[in-house]
C-alpha cells in the first residue's frame, strides 16, 4: 500500500478512535441526566417543538426528530461518501478486495438477525425490531480496537473498517425497504427529479460541491415528505459526489476530488458533533425502575445474544469458510484467533442500532428495552473483544 495511503488512514483511524471516545461520554451523560433530577429538563430539551416555513411550506418536528431525521442526514451523506471511495480506489476496489468484508459483513447481518428472531418470532411488535442487532459502530468499535495500540496489525484495522462500512451499506438498504412508510408518489417524483439533475451534473463534469449540496438539501424536503425516511437522502446525495476516476480530470496527487474534499471536511463534524448529539438524545433509558426479569425478557436478550454472539459466529464462520475453500485469505498478521476478536468487536453496535430501533419502535417500553439491549451488548463485546485480543495479539 503506498505511503501516502497508509498515512492518510492513520489519519482516519485515530480521528475516529478520538469520536468513540465522544460517543461513549455522550451516551454517559445522558444516562447521568435521565437517572437524576436532570431527567425533566433533559426530555423538555429532546421533546421541544422546532419549526421552519417557508411560505406555505414548512417542517414542525420535535428536536430528538429534527436530529434523527436531519443530523443523521449527515452522517449517512459521509458513510455513503466513505462507500463509494472505497468502490472507486479504495478497500472494495477489486473482487479479491470485496470477497472477505462483504461475505462476512452479510453474515454478521443475518445470523444476529436469525437469533433475535428465534427469541422474539412470537410476538409481533418485538419483530419489527429484527434488524437491530444487526449493526456495527465503526467509531466505537475502531475506538476500542485503538486501545490495543501497537499489538493491533493494520491488516485487522482496515478489515474492520472496511466490515463495518459493508455492514452500513446493508443497514441502508434494510432502512430503505422495511422502515419506509405512507409513501407519497408526488414527492418521490420530485425527489427522483432532483437525483437525475445531480446525476446529470456528476457526468457532465460539474466538480463544485454547492450545486450538489443545494440539490441534496432539496432531495432532503422532498425525501422527508415522501414517507421514505429522510437519511437516504444523505446517502443518495454521497453517491452522486464526484469522485476521482478515469472520467475525472482531478490529479489525486495534487489535488483532493469533490468527494474527498466534502468527507475530511465532514468527518470532525461527524466524529465529535453530530454523533454524540446523536447519542445523547437517544441513549437515555431510566434504570431505575429496571428488574432482573426486564434485562432477560425476549426483545432485550435477543438484541444481546444477536450482537454479542450472532455477530461473531457469523463474520467468523464465514471468514473460515472462504479461507478453506481458499476463495479469500485472512489479512497480513492475522489468524483464525484474531479474526474471532474482530467479531466480538464487530458486536458493538450502539449508533446504528440505536438509530434502527428508534424506526422499529414507537412504543417506548419495546425502545426501551430495545436500548437496554444495545447497552448491554455493546459493553459487553468491547470487553471481551479487548480482552481476547490482547491475549492472542503479540506486543510489538
Amino acid at each position: 500500500m503506498p505511503a501516502r495511503a497508509l498515512r492518510a488512514f492513520a489519519e482516519f483511524f485515530r480521528l475516529e478512535a478520538a469520536g468513540g471516545i465522544v460517543l461513549i461520554c455522550a451516551a454517559a451523560l445522558a444516562l447521568v441526566c435521565v437517572n437524576s433530577p436532570l431527567a425533566e429538563g433533559y426530555r423538555a430539551f429532546i421533546d421541544m417543538p422546532a419549526a421552519v416555513t417557508l411560505g406555505p411550506f414548512g417542517i414542525d418536528k420535535p428536536l430528538l426528530l429534527w436530529i434523527n431525521d436531519g443530523l443523521m442526514a449527515i452522517f449517512f451523506l459521509l458513510v455513503a461518501l466513505e462507500i463509494k471511495r472505497e468502490l472507486v480506489g479504495g478497500q472494495l476496489q477489486t473482487r479479491a478486495q470485496r470477497v472477505l468484508p462483504m461475505v462476512c459483513a452479510a453474515a454478521g447481518v443475518v445470523v444476529p438477525a436469525l437469533i433475535f428472531a428465534a427469541f422474539n418470532h412470537d410476538n409481533a411488535a418485538a419483530m419489527r425490531g429484527w434488524a437491530v442487532p444487526t449493526a456495527t459502530d465503526i467509531a466505537f468499535a475502531l475506538g476500542v480496537l485503538a486501545l490495543l495500540g501497537s499489538r493491533v496489525p493494520m491488516g485487522m484495522k482496515l478489515l474492520l473498517s472496511t466490515i463495518a462500512v459493508v455492514d452500513d451499506l446493508i443497514a441502508i438498504v434494510i432502512i430503505a425497504v422495511f422502515y419506509s412508510h405512507g409513501m407519497s408518489y408526488a414527492a418521490l417524483g420530485g425527489a427522483a427529479l432532483a437525483l437525475m439533475g445531480m446525476f446529470a451534473m456528476n457526468r457532465m463534469g460539474v466538480k463544485s460541491l454547492a450545486p450538489y449540496l443545494i440539490l441534496g438539501a432539496v432531495l432532503w424536503v422532498l425525501v422527508l415528505k415522501s414517507g421514505v425516511h429522510a437519511t437516504l437522502a444523505g446517502v443518495a446525495t454521497g453517491l452522486m459526489i464526484p469522485h476521482v476516476d478515469k472520467r475525472n480530470a482531478i490529479d489525486d496527487e495534487i489535488e483532493h476530488s469533490p468527494l474527498e474534499t466534502l468527507e475530511h471536511a465532514l468527518h470532525p463534524w461527524v466524529a465529535f458533533a453530530i454523533l454524540p448529539i446523536f447519542a445523547f438524545a437517544n441513549a437515555g433509558l431510566e434504570l431505575r425502575d429496571l428488574n432482573m426479569s426486564q434485562a432477560l425478557a425476549a426483545l432485550p436478550f435477543g438484541v444481546a445474544v444477536g450482537l454479542v454472539i450472532g455477530k461473531p459466529i457469523g463474520i467468523c464462520g464465514a471468514a473460515w469458510l472462504l479461507r478453506k475453500f481458499k476463495w479469500a485469505r485472512y489479512p497480513d498478521g492475522m489468524d483464525g484467533r484474531a479474526m474471532l476478536g474482530l467479531g466480538l468487536l464487530c458486536g458493538i453496535g450502539f449508533t446504528m442500532s440505536l438509530f434502527i430501533a428508534s424506526l422499529a419502535y414507537i412504543d417506548p417500553i419495546l425502545y426501551e428495552e430495545s436500548v437496554l439491549g444495545i447497552f448491554v451488548a455493546s459493553v459487553v463485546s468491547a470487553l471481551l473483544g479487548v480482552a481476547w485480543l490482547r491475549a492472542v495479539l503479540p506486543a510489538r
